[in-house]
């Protein structure tokens, strides 16, 4: 079961991402409105740089499922959590709802190792190496939006490891269900896109806009630019 021993493999370096930010945990919630433009700059980029590419390559109707995982992201955040707030208590939902969304990237990441080692060996080791880059700054992601919604340290580590527990239990659900989810992963792809950009551009951006610290703007850039440069080496 080597893609699972790679997933756990990607999952550590996730919660590597979490620990770095908690190691300088009194500096981050100080500065988090600066990991909350990072994590807007992260989730664009692993949107429009990694997975709206990859899953259009292979699936013209991709962008329908990106604007359906959008539409999605909007009804949870609408009807489920009843998203009325219009001030500084709209960051109470940032937690939950990124958590929901990372995590479903997560399971895919998990699903994409397996197919890729079920296609060969080397496949899967680059796909692997490509999914770990991204995952470190998806655990400095997690981290620093629930530091920013001022979650405990518990909670916190609690949050962060359901993240990255997603990659090998999507790992486990590729293994046994590959026949039927291998042609899938396109469509679940570009849907986890649209839940990214919505995230970003509904949630993450407008927090930065309130904050006096005008350097989350340039955190975001930041984001964009580091996911863009590990994506580039993993290819």
């Amino acid at each position: 079961m080597k893609q699972l021993l790679f997933s756990l493999l990607a999952m550590s370096s996730a919660l590597i991402g979490t620990f770095v930010v908690l190691k300088f945990s009194e500096w981050a919630r100080k500065h988090s409105i600066l990991l909350i433009g990072f994590a807007a700059g992260v989730m664009l980029s692993i949107a429009f740089v990694h997975l709206l590419p990859e899953s259009v390559e292979h699936n013209p109707n991709a962008i329908i499922y990106a604007f359906v995982g959008f539409l999605f992201m909007f009804a949870i955040q609408h009807f489920i959590f009843f998203h009325p707030c219009h001030d500084d208590h709209c960051h109470v939902h940032l937690g939950t709802l990124s958590t929901f969304g990372l995590s479903l990237h997560s399971f895919f990441d998990g699903i994409v190792i397996s197919i890729g080692f079920g296609a060969n060996a080397y496949i899967g080791l680059m796909t692997t190496i490509a999914i770990m880059l991204h995952k470190l700054p998806d655990g400095v992601t997690i981290t620093g939006i629930l530091m920013h919604s001022n979650k405990s340290i518990k909670q916190i580590i609690c949050y962060s490891l359901t993240v990255a527990i997603f990659t090998p239990i999507g790992t486990l659900a590729g293994l046994f269900f590959s026949n039927q989810i291998a042609h899938l992963i396109d469509s679940f792809l570009a849907f986890t896109a649209g839940t990214f950009i919505y995230l970003s551009a509904a949630d993450l951006i407008p927090e930065t806009h309130k904050a006096s610290n005008k350097k989350a703007g340039l955190c975001l850039l930041l984001g964009v630019i580091i996911v863009s440069f590990l994506g580039h080496i993993a290819h």
